[in-house]
């Protein structure tokens, strides 16, 4: 099997016979769109503040020369503006041009359409996230009018990305704190489930799988996300939700978790003994050689003060023990 056959497996629970890896040699080859933006590099300001313009006319902050930063003023400061804030016109054929090309060279690869954002993300950096927070509560019309001209540049991506060659489209939206959902479960049922469940009609709507990537305690709607139809969940922390209630999202769901070992339970224990019983859990559990996991790998390890070795100890047992001849069990036809 082919790399694409191993993920098509996998995604449909029958049998690969190894693990899906997103460490190398990876199954996957990414691409996202590509906007021309000459102030999105980071510029130094002062002796330790630096700056930049994002896509969406946000500007970002931070005091070192690595980090990601975050929003310090978002683009839409005035609620009034909310239908005439210029915004990025993802249509341009163009902006794939370096996704399709990448696409083309990797047929036996799966491709992954890396999207701007969702509704949320997108929103609340445009609002910035302490104001949007208190307008999606006491102003919630226009900012439904946000979020449905955001909505129309995510479909945009999605059906260029199709164009492009992706076989699933992957967006990355936070969605908790380390103990508590960002908003109240019932106010994402009606605001943002069904934004979700029509977003992931549409990509398959084209042929494409929809992959999410969320950070921090958000188990209060993952069963709502399966049954809007993601159909792969990115969790960097697994044990924020625990391996007992991930085996029972993918038996009930049918969802496929794309997990690493967790990179502040575990891995920060450097402790080989425990990142390796962690990764052999993990295959024994959300693999089974089934498909429904697929064995992740946290690229930015200076973020998380880690040197590669720690990894390595959980790629060598995600490689050794998630085979099917491993388990003892036939190799799939």
């Amino acid at each position: 099997m082919n790399s694409r056959e191993i993920v098509q497996r996998t995604l449909a629970f029958e049998r690969p016979e190894r693990v899906a890896r997103s460490f190398a040699p990876s199954d996957f080859v990414w691409a996202s769109p590509e906007i021309p933006n000459p102030q999105g590099e980071w510029r130094r300001v002062s002796e330790r503040e630096w700056r930049r313009m994002d896509e969406w006319g946000n500007e970002w902050g931070r005091l070192e020369s690595f980090s990601k930063g975050e929003v310090v003023r978002g683009a839409l400061d005035d609620l009034a503006r909310v239908g005439t804030l210029p915004l990025p016109d993802f249509s341009n054929p163009s902006y794939y041009a370096n996704a399709s090309a990448a696409f083309a060279a990797e047929p036996e690869r799966w491709h992954i359409g890396s999207i701007h954002g969702l509704t949320f993300s997108i929103a609340r950096k445009l609002r910035k996230m302490e104001q949007y927070l208190v307008d999606l509560m006491l102003d919630r019309d226009p900012i439904r009018v946000l979020h449905d001209r955001v909505d129309e540049q995510i479909r945009l991506q999605i059906l260029r990305m199709a164009e492009a060659g992706a076989d699933c489209v992957m967006i990355a939206e936070d969605w908790g704190t380390q103990t508590q959902l960002l908003i109240r479960p019932s106010l994402w049922r009606e605001e943002f489930k069904p934004r979700f469940s029509a977003l992931c009609a549409y990509a398959h709507s084209l042929g494409l799988k929809f992959f999410m990537h969320s950070c921090g305690q958000m188990g209060a709607i993952v069963p709502d996300l399966i049954e809007a139809g993601v159909d792969v969940l990115q969790f960097d922390q697994p044990r924020v939700h625990g391996l007992d209630k991930l085996e029972r999202w993918r038996d009930q769901g049918r969802v496929t978790l794309w997990c690493p070992v967790d990179i502040q339970a575990t891995l920060q224990t450097r402790n080989v003994a425990v990142i390796q019983r962690e990764a052999r859990e993990m295959i024994e559990r959300l693999w089974r050689g089934e498909g429904g996991f697929i064995a992740g790998f946290y690229t930015d390890e200076p973020s998380i003060g880690l040197e590669p070795q720690w990894q390595q100890a959980a790629c060598e047992v995600f490689l050794q023990a998630g085979r099917r001849d491993r388990l003892g069990l036939p190799v799939a036809p």
